[in-house]
């Protein structure tokens, strides 16, 4: 009798309880989430007015003086609104690291002139507008570190917004077009200082390009988290005829990518834009109170859950309270001894033994413990009733046959991949043979058709060759094939061609001297293979696939990059491939499609050449996809007869280069995110 009545009352307690604090938890969310979304439009609003700032500075550096009264005024808006953020500590502190030297800059700008006062404090940083302020681009830069600065301590990046999916979007997609306005304002104020400057100088069209996709990327992402209606006043902004003229100025800018003379009205430029970058803050704005009046809800709500909880929970509470002490001790040492040996089992003893079987090497149903229940358990379990003895008998049957299909898969694995590596090896030995009569038969022949025909076979024997030792990589028993004295880095390139089926679209542009170590040749030709056998199969027929190769001084590594224009792959499934390109497991084999398993080869030779070897897949500038493979030094033998000194990048080379390091920052950038997170 008493477990029958002692459970309902723990279970109602305890769903009392669970009430009040989520009841609890959900308004302190909304109160601290209404707050922190006031804070934030706060903070808009100064970097909106210093997107403006720093456009009009931007185009006045560049020669057009009628922005300075329209500078001015927005100099004077920029100050109003930076006395309203000292009541936040983080703000006022971002606010005195970035902009401390904010009236240095604007008259270093208002004379066109560089800074004479180069006075730093102690604690702060260096800032190129500081040693050179009258020029464009140190002067953005200076504005542009400023506006993330204050993006990153904005508050809705931060908020809990518990599981309120409405709230949630409204504050992600809030985000994202902070994101998207602050690269249409950076456009905005770089294109003016272009305009005023009649084309692009130096690196600065690949800086418009990047602005643009920036944009673009915070869009997308902005549509995937906006409602329809704030979807359609997204789409409403950028429909106007404003909007219409700031594209045409756009398409007119991407025509100077040749450093020609672009002559456009830099003062219609800044309004049109000006327009559009208002229209978006309005927008913001927008998202922003619909936020603010959502948290203002849950938090009425949540205040009213609350006391409905608070008074259902008092008064079960003091109408159980009785009863529950009465009956809690039938079940305390029963349950407890339950739930440390269901404990021990989940945390110990089942992940112990299943690690334990899967590292056996045979036997391993041996190693399988009886489904008894340990006699300690069975003495502490006297005194409950029989059904929980029931339970516990239960709980060890659960574990022993978890156990059971633990050392089933474990063999079904060992199985799997001894039959790989015997079709393997059996394949090989054939393919080896087939070529020495290939090579006998091409040595006796004088007829030219004949011998076109036996360097056919010879090629798809190569192939095969390739096939069979990929097989005997995945399966984790493949030794390297042996290779008596370094060879150049052409000559692996070469043979990495010869072992691909459409080899005459291959195009091997210039490749840098260089000698690979022996034991590594043939690894670096098998990987490279499959790297252009993969570019080759994902791209249009008529298109050549391209090997380079070259020095990379920075990192004191020799690169090889295998460049298409094919179809490319999106962000997500190129995320997964760099994570089979680094992994060098075994129980990705199982899972992995089939049409990837390439990629599985790829990541496992990379693996067996040991630390420093790099593989990464990132796009190819106009679409397509690019395999960036980094060798570390160990791997190069010396230059016979050549010179020490590396030869300078070539700019295609620096391109594939520079996205290879976009790409592998980006995935460091997500992974710490992950892990802070």
């Amino acid at each position: 009798m008493a477990v029958v009545i002692t459970v309902p009352i723990c279970l109602l307690l305890a769903v009392a309880g669970l009430a009040v604090q989520g009841r609890a938890e959900a308004l302190g969310d909304a109160r601290a989430t209404r707050s922190e979304v006031g804070l934030s439009l706060r903070i808009q609003a100064l970097v909106h007015q210093l997107q403006r700032e720093r456009g009009l500075s931007n185009g006045l550096l560049g020669g057009e003086r009628e922005f300075r009264p329209a500078l001015a005024a927005t100099r004077k808006r920029v100050d109003t609104a930076l006395r309203g953020m000292h009541s936040d500590g983080a703000v006022e502190a971002v606010v005195q690291r970035h902009l401390q030297r904010l009236d240095g800059i604007r008259a270093a700008v208002d004379r066109g002139s560089p800074e004479t006062n180069t006075k730093k404090t102690d604690t702060a940083e260096t800032d190129p507008a500081e040693t050179d302020p009258a020029d464009r681009a140190a002067t953005l830069a200076f504005y542009t570190d400023a506006v993330d600065a204050l993006n990153s301590v904005d508050p809705v990046a931060e908020t809990a917004t518990g599981s309120d999916r409405q709230l949630r979007d409204a504050l992600a997609a809030m985000r994202e077009l902070a994101a998207a306005k602050e690269s249409v304002a950076l456009e905005r104020g770089f294109l003016n200082g272009v305009f005023a400057a009649r084309g692009f100088h130096g690196r600065e069209y690949l800086t418009f390009t990047e602005i643009r996709a920036t944009r673009v990327a915070a869009l997308a992402r902005f549509r995937q988290y906006a409602t329809a209606p704030q979807r359609a006043a997204l789409n409403k902004a950028f429909a106007t005829a404003e909007a219409q003229r700031a594209t045409a100025y756009e398409s007119r800018a991407e025509g100077a990518a040749d450093s020609s003379t672009l002559r456009a009205d830099a003062g219609a430029w800044w309004d049109a834009m000006t327009v559009l970058v208002d229209d978006l803050y309005a927008v913001q704005q927008s998202i922003g109170d619909d936020a603010s009046h959502r948290a203002e809800r849950l938090s009425h709500n949540a205040e009213i859950g609350l006391a409905v909880c608070l008074l259902a929970g008092a008064f079960i509470a003091a109408l159980l309270a009785g009863l529950a002490a009465f009956a809690s001790r039938s079940l305390t040492r029963p349950l407890g001894a339950l739930a440390e040996a269901a404990h021990d089992v989940a945390r110990h003893r089942l992940p112990a033994t299943v690690a334990r079987i899967q590292r056996a090497p045979q036997d391993h149903g041996e190693l399988l413990p009886t489904a008894d229940a340990p006699d300690e358990t069975d003495a502490r379990l006297l005194g409950g009733a029989a059904e929980i003895a029931e339970v516990a008998t239960s709980l060890h049957q659960v574990e022993h046959t978890a156990l059971q299909l633990a050392a089933q898969q474990a063999g079904l694995r060992r199985n799997t991949t001894e039959s790989l590596a015997n079709l393997g090896r059996r394949n090989q030995n054939l393919v080896r043979r087939q070529l020495s009569l290939i090579t006998r038969l091409e040595r006796q022949e004088l007829d030219p058709d004949a011998l076109a025909e036996l360097f056919e076979l010879d090629h798809l024997a190569t192939r095969m060759r390739r096939n069979a030792e990929s097989l005997l990589v995945l399966a984790g028993q493949n030794p390297p094939r042996p290779t008596a004295a370094p060879a150049d880095g052409l000559e692996v390139v070469q043979s990495a061609v010869a072992e691909v089926e459409h080899y005459r679209r291959v195009l091997i542009a210039p490749v840098e001297p260089v000698r690979v170590r022996g034991h590594a040749v043939a690894d670096v030709a098998h990987l490279l293979a499959e790297l252009i056998e993969n570019g080759l199969t994902f791209s249009p027929p008529n298109e050549p696939v391209e090997v380079h190769g070259w020095y990379d001084t920075e990192d004191d590594t020799y690169c090889f990059a295998v460049v298409d224009h094919g179809i490319g792959m999106s962000e997500a499934d190129k995320e997964r491939a760099n994570a089979r390109l680094g992994d060098a497991g075994e129980e990705a084999l199982l899972t992995t499609p089939t049409r990837f398993l390439g990629h599985l080869v790829v990541g496992r030779l990379a693996h067996r050449l040991g630390e420093g070897v790099q593989v990464h897949l990132f796009d190819t500038t106009g679409g397509g996809l690019s395999a960036l493979l980094a060798l570390p030094r160990r791997l190069l033998a010396p230059a016979e007869g050549s010179s020490t000194t590396s030869p300078p990048a070539r700019p295609a080379v620096s391109s594939l280069l520079n996205g290879f390091r976009a790409g592998v920052a980006r995935a460091e950038a997500r992974s710490t995110q992950g892990a802070s997170s």
